[in-house]
């Protein structure tokens, strides 16, 4: 899993907390067929838009500062607030929403009631948009109740800031579900727990299983569960999360496929009162 256990006190940390490393790797599933000519050239194109701007496919770097990457930020502890270096324990990022206040996230992230903020743009210890409260978290039943890593997906309602919500300061990306796994490239952004800056990554998705899709990228360890996957029209199709809480090679990443109860969450989020 990509979620960096942190603890307090003598806190238990549950099994599925465990850092996803020490978990027994299973055999991989058959390769996919071989896309189009047509679909391919449709995604080198997406894989430019992606990325603002053309470049490899697959390899990880440190995120630019975009308007779309300073939407992707880092969770911490509540009491990390005043001492932000170091404690980031899993991604977010900001999705538009009716009340300008929703983050997405991996359910594995956010489930165990503590007190959070998040951080949008967090780099070196600094929080260039201010430092948010998690006022409410959402998460989906199959997840509550069985742990079910097809649905490893979550939201959360930030508190304002001095009259404003998280979305009128750094926007937000289109939460979108139904999405044809590999239609287009996306681009990774994350924080792995061994840095103290966003990376990020482009490629395309690839099916894993009809509720799972995976990308590869490199470098997306601890830390990085939670971080959106976004096409080129700024929309979130993936949130790296589900199989073994996101996987257990830092090299290749999993998501939910986005699909009805997806959908049912963000609704119930969105119109929160």
């Amino acid at each position: 899993m990509k979620r960096v256990s942190w603890f307090s006190g003598l806190q238990r940390v549950p099994q599925w907390v465990l850092p996803r490393r020490i978990l027994p790797r299973k055999g991989r599933p058959r390769r996919a067929l071989v896309w189009a000519t047509a679909l391919l050239a449709a995604t080198s194109a997406s894989a430019a838009a992606a990325a603002d701007g053309p470049g490899p496919l697959g390899v990880t770097a440190v995120a630019g500062r975009t308007a779309v990457s300073e939407r992707v930020g880092a969770l911490f502890p509540a009491d990390r607030a005043e001492r932000l270096a170091g404690g980031h324990f899993c991604t977010a990022s900001v999705v538009r929403s009716p009340r300008r206040d929703l983050i997405v996230t991996a359910a594995h992230c956010v489930d165990d009631g503590d007190d959070l903020v998040f951080v949008p743009g967090y780099r070196n210890g600094e929080a260039p948009h201010g430092v948010w409260a998690v006022r409410r978290v959402f998460l989906p039943d199959g997840w509550t109740k069985r742990r079910d890593e097809d649905d490893d997906v979550a939201f959360a309602a930030l508190e304002e800031r001095d009259g404003r919500d998280v979305e009128d300061v750094v926007g937000g990306n289109r939460f979108v579900t139904g999405s044809a796994t590999g239609a287009t490239a996306v681009t990774v952004t994350g924080y792995p727990d061994a840095r103290e800056v966003p990376v990020s990554c482009t490629n395309r998705p690839t099916s894993y299983s009809r509720t799972q899709q995976r990308i590869s990228c490199p470098g997306f360890g601890g830390g990085t569960s939670g971080s959106p996957w976004v096409n080129g029209d700024h929309e979130v199709v993936g949130v790296l999360g589900g199989f073994h809480r996101g996987g257990y090679d830092p090299d290749v990443s999993y998501s939910v496929v986005l699909g009805a109860h997806a959908a049912e969450l963000y609704r119930d989020a969105a119109s929160d009162p």
